[in-house]
């Protein structure tokens, strides 16, 4: 993917789809494929948010000066999406499908209004005002042998 917004764009739709796969599982009651689904949609979902809090939302910050608009809102939604991911890990362990379907709900409704502001508001700004925002959101270099 060649553009760094799209990329990011695409994160946030294979983060949906993982999570879907967890609420399907669960109502089939096939624990193990939920957790499964759950443990890679928690890494995805982590990983998407470690790249925006390390390098996107501080290069956005410096490059316009605003550090308490857009970024630290969306710090503080990752933070509760991060609540809620541990309590569906929580839920996972205890097998309650109507428990984890509830949280769920929750989770689900909170990262489409997140992924909106998102890819509508913030990502356009960070396309306009961050110099090199490809290569700061590239993939880093592979490790090389010693």
């Amino acid at each position: 993917m060649t553009d760094a917004i799209a990329r990011l764009i695409h994160e946030h739709h294979t983060c949906d789809d993982l999570l879907e796969r967890v609420e399907a599982a669960a109502r089939r009651a096939d624990w193990p494929a939920a957790r499964d689904h759950f443990h890679e949609a928690e890494q995805a979902m982590l990983g998407h948010f470690e790249l925006e809090e390390e390098r996107l939302f501080p290069a956005f910050e410096q490059a316009t000066g605003i550090v308490h608009g857009p970024t630290a809102v969306m710090r503080e939604e990752h933070e509760a999406m991060r609540d809620l991911l541990e309590n569906c890990r929580s839920i996972l362990l205890l097998e309650d499908a109507a428990a984890l379907q509830a949280e769920l709900d929750t989770l689900f409704i909170l990262v489409q209004q997140h992924n909106v502001k998102e890819e509508n508001v913030l990502y356009p700004l960070c396309r306009a005002r961050v110099p090199g925002l490809a290569a700061l959101l590239a993939e880093p270099a592979p490790a090389q042998p010693a």
